[in-house]
């Protein structure tokens, strides 16, 4: 019964995310190491339960494995310069055969309909083309890389038709010219250059490790574009990954999303789209609003927003005094130096519980979800603190914060000393969030 009971609960939880993903677009890249390994299938069985939600799906595989394994049963030593293969004319003849062969394997996979199997009833549809036109990365430090190149654009249109179509579009390590040759690229080059030219609301790249790792071999779960870039001054190894130098290039690119997560774990997909935590990392664009914890100083620009919400009945009346008493319970977010929005945490360690409280944003900075990202925030900080719930209570805001996935509750379910300070007139309702 307690896995039942678990998996009953995670696919209900999972239901927001299911609705947050239809419709949208996903760029998906893998390496030919991911095809090569056994949880591979796995993969590929998720890929098709996001076509069944109806996300629409670009997919980029690379080769390098099958590539050198071609140019190694050829009798022909592989050379590289920068990290990038000098691709000859018979080396071309490897890529284009691995690239080839690898796309109609992953097709093979993506067609199974066997009964009694994740894929039964899939019925998907793959379709690829000459989307990708490209160019000679030409001679570096005197090395001339020959079919070795790089994207120059995207034929966004055409693939955008077939996404309309409901087909999945798979595009390989492989560039067009205009006069007829081919390109060897990564997949990575591939990948960037398609999600920013589809502006995709994810560009989802498959690595070894499990997502982003610090200096310690800590997971990162969540960060910014900046962020890698100064992971990457602190680990030096990280410069020759071309998986967190393609992060670096979709933060350049002006991607909104970029996930790292494993290839050998099994469900990482699912777990890192469908879940709250995660399974691997998620790389954001800077926000020029800054999260922070309020000082005394900001006291009157929380007064400015607060005060007329206090005038209309929104929130409960607080003193100057009693701000500046409690202002380390309040996280603000500020643009320009000004404060535009604020929420506060009482916590209840005894309880294991904690209020939140006077989440408000600035009349003209409505929206943008800033009052989401507030309380997630400290959502997040309730849990650091070992809480396993937070409580709401509000008079007026009460179908906002049952979207945010709290729900009602009595009063005597309250921590005892919130109890006692319960103003009946007001009569509030109480709302509560289970957080494990």
């Amino acid at each position: 019964m307690s896995e039942h009971t678990d998996y009953v609960k995670w696919f209900r939880n999972s239901a927001p995310y299911i609705n947050a993903h239809r419709g949208k677009t996903f760029v998906i890249m893998f390496g030919g190491e991911a095809v090569a390994h056994p949880n591979f299938a796995n993969i590929v069985h998720d890929i098709a339960l996001l076509n069944s939600l109806g996300v629409k799906l670009v997919l980029i595989h690379g080769a390098r494995p099958q590539i050198e394994d071609r140019v190694r049963d050829a009798g022909i030593e592989s050379r590289y310069h920068n990290d990038l293969r000098i691709t000859d004319d018979v080396e071309l003849r490897c890529v284009t055969d691995a690239a080839g062969s690898l796309r109609a394997h992953i097709e093979a996979l993506l067609s199974m309909g066997v009964a009694n199997s994740p894929m039964h009833g899939a019925a998907i549809r793959v379709c690829s083309g000459n989307y990708v036109t490209a160019r000679p990365i030409g001679i570096v430090d005197g090395v001339d890389l020959h079919h070795t190149g790089i994207v120059r654009k995207i034929d966004a249109h055409a693939v955008q038709q077939q996404l309309n179509n409901q087909h999945i579009v798979m595009l390989s390590p492989l560039g067009y010219s205009p006069t007829g040759e081919i390109f060897n690229l990564t997949a990575e080059d591939v990948a960037v250059h398609t999600a920013a030219a589809l502006k995709a609301d994810k560009l989802i790249l498959f690595t070894a490790d499990a997502g982003l790792l610090d200096s310690e071999q800590q997971l990162i779960r969540q960060c910014e574009y900046r962020d890698v870039d100064r992971e990457i001054a602190q680990q030096l190894t990280l410069r020759s990954d071309s998986i967190v130098q393609a992060v670096v290039d979709a933060g350049d690119l002006g991607i909104n999303r970029c996930h790292m997560i494993s290839f050998q774990q099994d469900g990482a997909l699912l777990q890192e789209l469908f879940s709250r935590d995660g399974s691997g990392t998620l790389i954001t664009q800077e926000h020029y609003e800054q999260f922070m914890t309020a000082r005394i100083d900001d006291v009157g620009g929380l007064l400015a927003i607060i005060e007329p919400l206090e005038t209309k009945g929104v929130l409960l009346k607080r003193s100057r005094e009693l701000l500046e008493n409690e202002i380390d319970h309040f996280k603000i977010l500020v643009r320009d130096g000004m404060v535009i929005a604020c929420a506060a945490l009482y916590p209840y360690p005894e309880q294991g519980s904690g209020e939140i409280a006077c989440v408000a944003t600035h009349p003209d900075y409505r929206g943008a979800d800033r009052a989401e990202r507030l309380l997630e925030l400290l959502e997040k900080e309730a849990r650091k603190k070992g809480l396993n719930s937070v409580f709401v209570l509000t008079t007026q805001t009460a179908h906002w914060f049952q979207e945010q996935g709290y729900v009602e509750c009595q009063i005597d379910d309250l921590p005892p000393t919130k109890k006692q300070l319960y103003n009946f007139q007001r009569n509030s309702k109480a709302f509560i969030k289970n957080l494990i």
